[in-house]
Order: structure tokens, then C-alpha cells, then sequence
């Protein structure tokens, strides 16, 4: 059984920084592309940042420069580094993942419970 759990939501100021952290545990033979992603109240859910297994790394422009996505493929634990907050930055984030398990020939993809990141004064 594969599994990923993030951490590090909460609440901040405005301008403060967050970071989260996606850990993937189990029967895990291989991890491809890692991703995170948010959605807000009523709203659709969106892509934050992409990354591959070799750390190649995606955008959309409106999150280049004040967020920062990386992975430690040692520990199988993805990051979300978020500088600059903002309260439309308010949303939960997601943690997605494909990954390969020992017991299966192809790559599957998993989501994480998310976390709420909440930018208030």
C-alpha cells in the first residue's frame, strides 16, 4: 500500500512563508513525476508546481518566483517552499505523485489528504 502524507499547512500573515512536505511510504519501487496542487473554496482544483524524477521543474507563471518546488529522492519526500504569501494563496494543497509499487508493472498515480494553508491577517 502506498501512501502520501503532507505537512506544514497553517496559518499565516500575509508576506510570511510556508513550507510543506509530501512524504510517499510503503511498497515503493519507483517514484516518476511529483506535483503540487491546491483548491480553494468553490473553486476548481489547480496545479502549483510540478517536478520530475530528475528535477526538472514546471510553473504556471503566476507562482514563478515566490513558490519553489524540490524533492529529496532519498527520502521520498516532496517540498513546497512558499515565500511571499498572499490571501488568494488560500486553498488546500495536494501532494500528487506517480509511482511504481514492487508488486505492479506500471507507474499509478496518488494524491495525498492535502493540507490547509490559510493567509489572514
Amino acid at each position: 500500500q502506498v501512501q502520501l502524507v503532507e505537512s506544514g499547512g497553517g496559518l499565516v500573515q500575509p508576506g510570511g512563508s510556508l513550507r510543506l512536505s509530501c512524504a510517499a511510504s510503503g511498497s515503493i519501487f519507483s517514484i516518476g513525476a511529483m506535483g503540487w496542487y491546491r483548491q480553494a473554496p468553490g473553486k476548481q482544483r489547480e496545479l502549483v508546481a510540478t517536478i520530475t524524477s530528475g528535477g526538472s521543474t514546471n510553473y504556471p507563471d503566476s507562482r514563478k518566483g515566490r513558490f519553489t518546488i524540490s524533492r529529496d529522492n532519498a527520502k521520498n519526500t516532496l517540498y513546497l517552499q512558499m515565500n511571499n504569501l498572499k490571501p488568494e494563496d488560500t486553498a488546500v494543497y495536494y501532494c500528487n505523485a506517480n509511482i511504481r509499487a514492487y508488486e505492479s508493472g506500471w507507474y499509478k498515480g496518488y494524491w495525498g489528504q492535502g493540507t490547509q494553508v490559510t493567509v489572514s491577517s
